[in-house]
């Protein structure tokens, strides 16, 4: 399972704040339940962790708050979804 912290995907936040893609593909403050229905919705197995925070994030406010667990890989290593071989090529989708 990878991690999937909604600053990842904030255009308002900078590569040093913790954002991790493009500005062009990142959304405006996106939230962990908005990133899980994404991940569910191509078929991914995903769960919500609502009290997980970002180290980098410095709002203590639950808008702010919440992790997404995504599972890339097979226990025998084999992809669950081809489209998906990287953290980055989810996130670039699950901004989009």
């Amino acid at each position: 399972f990878i991690c999937i912290y909604p600053a990842y995907l904030n255009n308002k936040k900078t590569i040093a704040e913790g954002r991790r893609i493009p500005m062009s593909k990142a959304v405006e403050n996106p939230t962990a339940t908005e990133i899980q229905d994404v991940c569910s919705a191509v078929g991914l197995n995903v769960f919500l962790e609502k009290n997980k925070m970002y180290s980098r994030e410095w709002n203590r406010d639950v808008q702010y708050r919440g992790r997404v667990r995504v599972q890339l890989k097979q226990e025998d290593g084999s992809l669950c979804l081809v489209q998906f071989p990287s953290h980055y090529t989810l996130s670039l989708t699950s901004g989009s």
